[in-house]
């Protein structure tokens, strides 16, 4: 058994803790959190899982560390602290850790990222033996090697699309929607997710992994961005009212550019209602969906629905990105220490007994 420590209890942090649990290759061994209220609150409680695993949660790092853990499930933002989460990484990989983590949106695309980032975790690899693989919680999957298996069933292929659709109304995250997306904003306000670069900054490294892995060269990473307001207010069970003209759907694009044409598309369609931009990509029902199109001979639309215990799609989308991490974790025990990406660690069959319902 691979002891395996969860770092953060947020959002992905309750889905590791499900997931580690449900591993048969890996062992909860430890809980860091940040929030002194969950210092000494059970595993079990923290991840929703209705029954205690004798874990309690700690903000000491270092003695959980301390411990040797064979794998860490980074989970705590790197949003709005990416400084702290690359050196919180780079302290457990430095004590022989295998880390996975969706935290730094710069090394999805490991082999183009900020050199000065990319050496720091190197060096801990070098000095403590552990390993990084990060991919996204978007899912990243959807964005990398979904549509590139995809792309393989047919003759040629003229575009790659991934979309995201999400109806955000259903999303338990009011700051982030609020705030860093700007739903119920005014229309002048400038959402900090949607500031030019910003989508490149975050899902470039997956256009780039996507041309990797088809052999092609960019030009360049462009953005195009589209902003409707509500045509009338709206009420959301977990997030109170969005008034009448302000901001109700956001669509945007980053877009890989191969000899002037985009070629390589990641598609963002978020809603906080229904009603809005109605003449937008629509999931086929309920309340989101990921989608990889390949425009050419023939063409191929695969759409991916993901729902969780309470019928959550959003929180199902997020469930599969963090199983395609705490999935990795003993694949990349066995590798060599070292630094890798989506089209390093393979996708592989689920390690759950069939008929094994996960807590």
């Amino acid at each position: 058994m691979i002891s395996t420590v969860v770092w953060g209890t947020g959002n992905v942090g309750r889905l590791a803790l499900r997931a580690v649990e449900a591993h048969p290759a890996l062992e909860l061994t430890g809980v860091i959190v940040h929030d002194p209220g969950k210092v000494g609150r059970d595993a079990g409680d923290l991840g929703g899982l209705g029954r205690d695993l004798g874990v309690p949660a700690t903000d000491d790092v270092g003695a959980v560390l301390g411990t040797g853990p064979g794998a860490v499930v980074y989970a705590a933002s790197g949003d709005v602290r990416p400084d702290d989460a690359l050196a919180d990484i780079v302290r457990a990989i430095r004590a022989g850790a295998v880390v996975v983590t969706p935290a730094l949106y710069a090394l999805y695309d490991q082999r183009n990222a900020p050199p000065e980032m990319r050496e720091a975790v190197l060096d801990a690899v070098a000095a403590g033996g552990g390993s990084l693989f990060v991919s996204g919680v978007d899912p990243g999957w959807g964005n990398d090697v979904l549509p590139l298996l995809v792309s393989g069933l047919g003759h040629t292929v003229d575009v790659v699309r991934c979309q995201e659709i999400f109806d955000y109304s259903t999303y338990d995250q009011p700051d982030s929607v609020r705030y860093l997306v700007g739903m119920g904003q005014p229309m002048d306000y400038e959402p900090p997710m949607l500031a030019p670069t910003v989508p490149t900054m975050v899902w470039g490294g997956q256009v780039r992994l996507i041309a990797r892995g088809l052999g092609v060269e960019l030009d360049e990473v462009r953005e195009t961005l589209e902003r409707r307001p509500l045509d009338a207010t709206v009420g959301t069970e977990s997030m109170g009212e969005f008034e009448k003209g302000t901001q109700g759907a956001v669509r945007f694009e980053v877009q890989g550019i191969v000899e002037g044409e985009p070629r390589i598309v990641i598609e963002h369609v978020t809603r906080i209602h229904p009603s809005c931009a109605p003449d937008w990509p629509v999931p086929p029902d309920g309340d989101g969906a990921h989608r990889v199109i390949i425009e050419g001979d023939p063409r191929i639309e695969v759409t991916v629905e993901a729902t969780d215990a309470a019928g959550n799609r959003a929180a199902g989308g997020n469930a599969t990105a963090v199983g395609r991490l705490v999935g990795a974790i003993d694949w990349l025990v066995d590798a060599d220490p070292g630094l890798y990406d989506a089209l390093d660690v393979p996708m592989r069959p689920a390690t759950r007994k069939l008929g094994r319902t996960a807590p």
